[in-house]
């Protein structure tokens, strides 16, 4: 006897459980509509370059490559943001915490399971007459009789529902900690683009910074040229001793030496920038100089405004307030554990068979849970989560300490700087001044050999220290700009972009 055909309400059954098993799909097979049905990715920045914070401003990443063009130093901000793989792990982790916000939202909504069986078989059945049986020996076959036998398909799809109604408020406590988790996320992605923005800056001006070294120590190679080149002229003609010609050329040789680690600092410095930006360092890279900004009393004065928002603008400190939170969040949800939990619980099961006459079945009622005993474990979940909140105070003060020492020690050294700019200004034109004379002097014959090479050695300390000075103040800024929590290009020199100076966070 042949089967009849699968019933077709089976079929639509197995379409059902296809549906609902769509989002466990990976995200290229899945249905648009799957991919985040709850949204939670608008809380996530869509860029691993830009922070959730800053929804106006766009990707700074540039759609093509660039080819044969300088870099100017909002660029290569924008560079390293976009390539960085610390941007991007940020960014990830904070999508991590958005997908299990969502895990935590869908605490709210019913869960709906599909179990279906799907048999087939046999039934047999047969008949021997009484006469057949007499006559035979135990252990002996009989022939002949009758017997039959029926082919079976049978279905059993049953679809359940559980609904979470009331439990205490541990439901609301893990969504809240979801959302602080994810809070917190955010801020580190804020840190960490302001970390990278400042080692991109500081790498820049390092950059510049060792190039003018470079050129300090070759223009104290031809002051050192010239001495030796006076030296041994006035040597030959009988006008100074041989130690004088030596001392020279000794003091020339060290400045070539000079010259030759300055020349390795400056490369050694561009590939350190090009790392910054995400490239494979080469020396064909090619960089804008930056636009000095020189010290203004009345910007300075603005600087201690700013130090007292550090606290209000630091992101770390943000994303440690957040931990917090989730962890107190999590205190809720471990004392909700040993509350009861009521539940709407519903079942619908279908049953069709080849061979009898199909049949379903269903019910709807109330689940009431009450967790009796648990071995203590929700006990010690209950400390657990309790200590946790006492570790991420803990760290929260520390880290508001850290801050205020970060701000001041990046304020006085600011300070410091700006001074130390101003003396280096006058030392350089009084060392200058100096080294002219000196050898003038020794070419006339009035001075000797060790006035001369103390004065070239002065002018080339003053050199160096000017160049220093010059590009510390400006990493100086940065450095003060992200101990407040506030790096802003602006304030760095990078005002190419015509926009405000409260949106040029990233």
């Amino acid at each position: 006897m042949n089967a009849r055909p699968r019933p077709a309400s089976g079929l639509r059954f197995l379409l059902l459980a296809g549906m609902l098993l769509a989002d466990d799909l990976p995200a290229a097979e899945r249905p648009p509509f799957l991919e985040d049905p709850l949204d939670t990715r608008k809380a996530v920045a869509p860029t691993p370059a830009r922070s959730v914070r800053k929804p106006g401003l766009g990707d700074p990443c540039p759609a093509d490559a660039r080819a044969g063009q300088a870099w100017s130093l909002l660029e290569i901000i924008d560079q390293a943001l976009c390539h960085n793989p610390q941007t991007r792990q940020a960014w990830a982790n904070a999508r991590v915490q958005a997908a299990q916000f969502g895990v935590a939202e869908a605490a709210y909504l019913p869960t709906v399971n599909l179990n279906t069986t799907a048999s087939y078989g046999q039934t047999g059945s047969g008949s021997v007459s009484q006469s057949q049986l007499q006559g035979f020996p135990l252990g002996t076959g009989v022939s002949g009789g009758t017997f039959g036998g029926r082919e079976q398909f049978r279905i059993t799809p049953s679809v359940s529902l559980n609904y979470l109604l009331f439990d205490f408020g541990g439901r609301s406590a893990r969504l809240e900690n979801a959302r602080a988790a994810l809070d917190a996320a955010n801020w580190s992605h804020v840190s960490t683009l302001q970390n990278v923005l400042f080692t991109a800056v500081q790498a820049y001006y390092q950059l510049f910074a060792a190039r003018s070294a470079l050129e300090a120590t070759e223009a104290s190679e031809r002051s050192s040229e010239e001495a030796f080149e006076a030296a041994a002229f006035r040597y030959e003609v009988g006008a100074a001793a041989l130690a004088d010609k030596l001392q020279a050329q000794t003091a020339y040789a060290q400045a070539k030496l000079n010259r030759q680690r300055a020349t390795g600092d400056a490369q050694n410095a561009l590939g350190v920038l090009a790392n910054a930006m995400g490239l494979k360092p080469h020396a064909s890279l090619d960089i804008e100089p930056p636009a000095f900004i020189e010290p203004d009393a009345e910007r300075e004065r603005d600087v201690q405004a700013l130090i007292e928002e550090a606290k209000a603008l630091r992101p770390d400190l943000a994303a440690a307030e957040a931990q917090v939170r989730a962890a107190e969040a999590n205190v809720r949800s471990a004392r909700s554990g040993s509350l009861p939990t009521v539940s709407l619980v519903s079942n619908y099961a279908y049953s069709d068979s080849s061979i009898s006459q199909s049949f379903q079945s269903w019910s709807v009622g109330l689940q009431l849970s009450v967790p009796l005993f648990t071995g203590f474990a929700n006990t010690y979940q209950i400390r657990s989560a309790e200590e946790q909140v006492s570790v991420q105070e803990a760290t929260r003060d520390q880290l508001d300490q850290t801050i205020a020492l970060d701000v001041w020690r990046a304020y006085f050294d600011l300070n410091t700087t700006r001074e130390t700019l101003s003396s280096t200004n006058d030392l350089l034109a009084s060392a200058t001044q100096a080294e002219k004379v000196a050898l003038g002097r020794y070419k006339a014959g009035a001075g000797s050999i060790l006035e001369l090479l103390n004065a070239e050695a002065d002018l080339a300390n003053a050199r160096l220290q000017h160049v220093q000075a010059r590009y510390n103040w400006h990493i100086g800024k940065a450095r003060l700009a992200q101990a407040i929590g506030a790096l802003d290009p602006t304030e760095i020199g990078a005002s190419s972009r015509a926009v405000e100076k409260k949106t040029n966070l990233p």
